[in-house]
C-alpha cells in the first residue's frame, strides 16, 4: 500500500482533532455523550408570559363558581384547544384562556361547585414539542410537573388528563350535574356528526359526554359565563383601547392609499402592516375591505369566493372598511366608508348620514340599566321609515367584543359599566347601488358611554379629508 500524501494525512489529522472536540460527535467508548448536542428541553415559561395577575383569573373562576352554586351546582367543563395546527399560530379557546391564562393544549378546566375548587387536567408533556425522529427540533416540554405553570393560572389542583375519564365516571356516579357553555342560551343541543365537515370543540365535548355518560344531567352554563365576560376589568379595557387605537391607525394608513386604480388587497395589506407595526400580534378576522358592487354584499357572501376580495377601485365607488386587530388576546372591530375619488356624491352623503345618525342616537342612549334590546328601538326611531328596509338586521346593530368579535351577550341584560360593544348600523340599498357603514366601539361608563374609536372621524366631510 502506498503511503498517503503528506497534505492528505495532515487534513485527516486536523479533521479528526476537530471532530473529537465537538460535543456529541465521539463514537468510541468513553467519548462524548451523543445526546449532549441536542437542544435542551424547553419550558413553558421560556415562551409564554402571564396575561394578567393570578388574582384576576382566580376572581373570574370564583364568580363562575358562585353562579354555578346559585343555579344548582355541578361541574363546569371548560376545554382547551387541541393544539393541532395547519400552519396558523396557536390561539387558545376563549373560556379556557379567560379562566386560566394558559396556552395549554388538550387540557380541561373543571370548576367544581360542590367542593368550591378548580381542577386543571393537562398532559404530562406537550405533544407539539415531541418528535423522536427530530429531537433537536422538538426537544420536549414538560407540563404537568412544571410548577411555574401553576403560578400563572393559580388553579387549586392539577391532574393528568388521563385521569379525567375516571374522574367524570366517579362524579356522574354520584349524580353530579355536568355543565358546558353551549355558546348560546337555551337547552344544551344534541350535535350530530356531519357527513362533511367536523364538530367544533364544544359540540365535540357535548357529543362525547352524551355518549359516555347518557345518564348524566347536562346543563348549559352560557348565561353564567356571559354575565361575567360581558363586563370587562380595567386591565381588559386597557388592552381593548390599544386594539382600537391600532385599528384606527390602520384605517387611516389604508385610507391614504384610496384612489381609483388601487385594488382592495393593497388596502388590506397596508391596514394589516400598520396594525402589526402598532403591536398587533394577530388579525381576528380577514379584513373586510370592499368597494363598488362588492360593498353591497355582507362578508359571508364575499368570503364564499376565493378571489372575490380583490376588486380594483373605480371612480365614483364607495370603499367600506370593516376591520379589526388583536393585541394580547383582545380585539377591536371598526368600520368606516370612504369615497374612492375623495368626494361623496349627494346621494352617497345622504345615505351615509342615515347610518351615522342612527349610530349617534344609540351612543347618546347608552347608559347603565338600558338593555341592548331597548337600544334597538332607539336605532329604529332614528332611521327614516322609508330607509328601514335597507338596514341590515332587526337588532341593536352591534355586538359585544373582547376576546373575540362575538363575545357572549344577553340582549335583555341591563348594561353595566365595563361592558364593551360595537354599534354598526349597516345600510344596503341594492335599488340605488349604495351601501354605507360606520362601526364604533363603545365602553359603558358610570355616566353613559365612551366611544373608544371617537378619534377616527365618521362625519362625511372629515372622511373625505382622509382620502388623498
Amino acid at each position: 500500500m502506498n503511503a498517503a500524501p503528506v497534505h492528505r494525512t495532515r487534513s485527516l489529522l486536523v479533521a479528526g482533532c476537530l471532530l473529537a472536540g465537538l460535543p456529541g460527535v465521539g463514537s468510541v467508548a468513553g467519548g462524548p455523550d451523543p445526546l449532549s448536542a441536542q437542544t435542551p428541553e424547553q419550558r413553558y415559561s421560556d415562551w409564554v408570559r402571564p396575561g394578567f395577575r393570578p388574582q384576576e383569573y382566580e376572581f373570574r373562576r370564583n364568580r363562575i363558581l358562585d353562579g354555578l352554586r346559585a343555579t344548582g351546582g355541578g361541574l363546569l367543563l371548560v376545554p382547551s384547544s387541541d393544539g393541532i395546527t395547519h400552519g396558523e399560530t396557536f390561539r387558545q379557546l376563549e373560556d379556557f384562556w379567560y379562566l386560566t391564562g394558559l396556552e395549554l393544549p388538550q387540557s380541561m378546566l373543571v370548576l367544581d361547585a360542590s367542593r368550591d375548587i378548580s381542577i386543571l387536567f393537562m398532559p404530562q408533556r406537550d405533544p407539539r414539542f415531541e418528535s423522536p425522529g427530530r429531537p433537536n427540533d422538538f426537544p420536549g416540554r414538560p407540563l404537568l410537573e412544571d410548577y411555574q405553570i401553576r403560578g400563572i393560572g393559580g388553579a387549586d389542583d392539577y391532574r393528568d388528563i388521563a385521569e379525567l375519564d375516571g374522574f367524570l365516571r366517579e362524579r356522574v356516579g354520584r349524580s353530579e350535574i355536568l355543565r358546558v357553555n353551549a355558546g348560546a342560551a337555551g337547552e344544551v343541543p344534541d350535535p350530530v356528526v356531519p357527513l362533511v365537515g367536523s364538530l367544533d370543540p364544544t359540540a365535540s365535548l357535548i357529543r362525547r359526554l352524551r355518549n359516555d355518560h347518557p345518564e348524566a344531567e347536562l346543563v348549559n352554563a352560557f348565561e353564567i359565563v356571559a354575565r361575567l365576560r360581558m363586563v370587562k376589568s380595567p386591565a381588559e379595557i386597557m388592552r381593548m383601547r390599544r386594539a382600537a387605537d391600532a385599528t384606527m391607525r390602520g384605517i387611516r394608513a389604508a385610507a391614504a392609499l384610496v384612489r381609483p386604480g388601487v385594488d382592495e388587497r393593497t388596502l388590506q395589506g397596508e391596514f394589516e402592516r400598520t396594525c402589526r407595526e402598532a403591536g398587533a400580534q394577530s388579525i381576528p378576522f380577514t379584513p373586510i375591505i370592499k368597494s363598488g358592487p362588492n360593498s353591497l354584499w355582507p362578508w359571508r357572501v364575499l368570503a364564499a369566493h376565493y378571489n372575490r376580495r380583490n376588486r380594483t377601485l373605480q371612480d365614483g365607488d364607495l370603499v367600506i372598511f370593516d376591520v379589526g386587530c388583536e393585541i394580547n388576546g383582545y380585539v377591536s372591530d371598526v368600520g368606516r366608508t370612504f369615497p374612492a375619488n375623495g368626494a361623496f356624491t349627494e346621494v352617497q352623503r345622504e345615505k351615509l348620514l342615515v347610518s351615522t345618525r342612527a349610530a349617534e342616537a344609540v351612543i347618546a342612549a347608552v347608559r347603565p340599566g338600558v338593555t341592548l334590546r331597548e337600544l334597538t328601538q332607539v336605532a329604529y326611531d332614528a332611521i327614516p321609515d322609508e330607509e328601514e328596509r335597507y338596514m341590515q338586521t332587526p337588532s341593536f346593530f352591534g355586538h359585544h367584543i373582547g376576546l373575540s368579535t362575538g363575545d357572549p351577550a344577553l340582549l335583555d341584560e341591563p348594561l353595566a359599566p365595563g361592558m364593551v360593544f360595537t354599534i354598526e348600523p349597516w345600510y344596503y340599498n341594492h335599488d340605488l347601488g349604495v351601501s354605507v357603514f360606520v362601526e364604533e366601539v363603545v365602553l359603558v361608563t358610570e355616566e353613559g358611554a365612551e366611544v373608544l374609536t371617537d378619534a377616527l372621524p365618521r362625519d362625511p366631510n372629515a372622511l373625505e379629508e382622509l382620502v388623498p
